[in-house]
């Protein structure tokens, strides 16, 4: 059987079994995807649509472009992307996953970026946000601010090191791959920008509803990717293939000295790292580092989730997939072993130990994340409903103009 009958015969067995799957527990998969829902209306959609909107606003009035070039010294010679690359970068840490892959697709169907510089691009700007990483998961799951610094530190630090390895990809690649020297500009980059606006050229109104519609679409797409793995994790433990699963992880587990219970909660994070993360919080006996070790993998990998939503968008371009997959299971990597360097320095003797003299950019109110959270538990079905209401009167005056 060749590959491409084997993949065929590969991804109509899934659909099947997860159609059975559906019809036989009903119930359970209801209550998954209605989890799923609250996920996404309450927090992604309003904490995410503000990002998406201001970034296209910024691409099209050519503040990116102007970026871009005060950049080009910094990015080119570590990163080997364009300056225009940081915009990314800054923008994926600013409002997470999949912001880096949605705004590299943007820059690359442009023509801003070669294919090579947007694959390297991607794989090092895919990140999640402060929001999630401080409210969520050290507060919300842990009721431990202190591990939020640990785990930012980690994830964002395996970042920088994914673009440093990424540097080297495509190296032999024959496109733009001559170094060019730059230098700081400001007449340049205000040169740039000006341009940029003059060749757009759509009125404000245009553009601002261009930048609400592109916005939303994308964020709809996000929320069914996050509906359908609620539903595909939690059929695959009702009908025991994530314990199969975890059997083979368990031996993983033994060999890095890490408590076989994180099995099950690891596969879970593997499809969907929030639940994931919720899991192993929950595991007793376990000692805290071990815990925030195997987080910290999770936030770095991002879930089949992530992946899938990331690989939707990457389809609307010619950048690949594996060099992203690939990228991160390095930052995984990464920031676990991080986690593990920081661990007694940072945590033990730093934040709760004795030595309270810490950098100042870490002292700041822990709590904060957790009102943020809190908000947009709050009003956040609110925004998103009138942000859709908003989309449809968009849509359909352009439709029927």
């Amino acid at each position: 059987m060749n590959r491409s009958r084997l993949k065929t015969l590969l991804f109509a067995s899934s659909a099947i079994f997860l159609a059975v799957a559906l019809i036989s527990h009903p119930k359970e998969s209801l209550k998954a995807s209605i989890k799923g829902l609250h996920t996404w209306w309450e927090v992604v959609f309003p904490s995410l649509l503000p990002f998406f909107i201001i970034a296209e606003l910024l691409i099209g009035f050519g503040v990116v472009k102007f970026l871009g070039v005060l950049l080009e010294p910094f990015m080119r010679p570590i990163f080997r992307v364009p300056g225009i690359g940081g915009f990314v970068w800054a923008m994926g840490m600013a409002s997470g996953n999949p912001a880096g892959a949605k705004f590299t697709v943007r820059l690359r169907n442009e023509g801003n970026i070669t294919q090579i510089e947007a694959e390297r691009l991607v794989a090092f700007t895919s990140c999640a946000n402060p929001l999630f990483i401080f409210g969520a998961v050290a507060v919300g799951f842990f009721q431990n601010p202190y591990l939020g610094i640990i785990f930012a530190i980690s994830h964002y630090a395996a970042n920088i090191f994914v673009g440093l390895v990424m540097r080297y990809y495509g190296i032999g690649d024959k496109t733009r791959n001559k170094e060019e020297k730059t230098f700081f500009s400001l007449k340049n980059a205000f040169q740039s920008m000006h341009e940029t606006r003059l060749k757009d050229n759509r009125p404000f109104g245009t553009l601002l509803g261009d930048a609400v519609t592109s916005s939303i679409q994308t964020l709809l797409m996000i929320g069914g990717f996050i509906i359908l793995f609620s539903v595909i994790n939690t059929l695959l433990s009702l009908t025991n293939i994530t314990d199969v699963l975890a059997t083979i992880i368990k031996i993983l587990f033994v060999i890095l000295h890490l408590p076989e219970a994180f099995s099950i909660p690891f596969i879970s994070g593997l499809f969907e790292m929030t639940i994931g993360s919720q899991l192993i919080s929950e595991v007793k006996n376990a000692q805290l580092l071990q815990q925030a070790i195997v987080v910290s993998f999770l936030l770095a990998f991002g879930g089949f989730s992530i992946q899938a939503q990331v690989a939707s968008l990457l389809s609307q371009s010619d950048i690949r997939f594996s060099p992203f997959l690939f990228a991160r299971l390095l930052q995984g990597i990464f920031a676990s072993l991080i986690t593990f360097i920081i661990w007694k320095p940072v945590y033990e003797n730093g934040l709760t130990g004795q030595n309270n003299s810490m950098p100042v950019f870490l002292n700041f109110d822990n709590d904060v994340y957790l009102h943020i959270l809190q908000f947009f538990t709050e009003y956040g079905p609110i925004i998103t409903i009138a942000s859709l209401f908003i989309y449809v009167v968009i849509y359909g005056r352009r439709a029927f103009r």
